[in-house]
């Protein structure tokens, strides 16, 4: 029972710096929502949902740019605002609520949107979306993409990692 519980703890801290990897490499846009906390200055606690503009308000520095930029720039650039003029160490924290949605049309059971998550493959994305129907393509599943403003069409198949944004289409079957 005691080995157990050490290979337990082994696989438990072998993945998760995997996702802290993928947290610290996102890149927020319209549609996320973030949280912002300094410590131990519970008024300059904000929560918010990145609009269209990319900027969100945050108490003494007023518009923050945060569309772009991954929670650790978000950090050092809160930081930096606050640091001197109004505390001396600031702590600061941001962490994600909620991720922009990925959208899956086309031979599923329920299409729409749903929200997106942190190493979400296309065969996941399948079972949030109730499976696929009786006419599905086993193979014609395409991932419209926008890469660098412009959109790209990606042929997928289960493996695929699906980013937010992503528009997932599962073709039909002829037989």
């Amino acid at each position: 029972m005691l080995r157990y519980s050490y290979l337990l703890i082994y696989i438990l801290f072998a993945i998760l710096p995997i996702g802290k990897a993928n947290a610290l490499n996102y890149v927020l846009s319209a549609g996320d929502s973030v949280l912002i906390e300094v410590y131990d200055e519970p008024d300059l606690r904000t929560r918010a949902k990145i609009d269209k503009s990319g900027v969100i308000s945050f108490p003494f520095l007023d518009d923050v740019q945060v569309s772009g930029k991954t929670t650790e720039e978000i950090e050092m650039i809160i930081d930096a605002g606050l640091r001197g003029d109004y505390l001396i160490d600031p702590q600061v924290s941001v962490s994600i609520v909620a991720y922009r949605p990925f959208f899956i049309h086309g031979q599923v059971k329920v299409p729409g949107g749903y929200p997106y998550q942190p190493d979400l493959t296309l065969d996941k994305a399948l079972a949030l979306a109730g499976g696929l129907t009786n006419r599905a393509s086993k193979s014609d599943w395409q991932i419209t993409r926008k890469v660098n403003g412009t959109s790209k069409i990606i042929n997928a198949d289960i493996s695929t990692e699906i980013q937010p944004d992503d528009i997932v289409k599962i073709g039909q079957s002829f037989f």
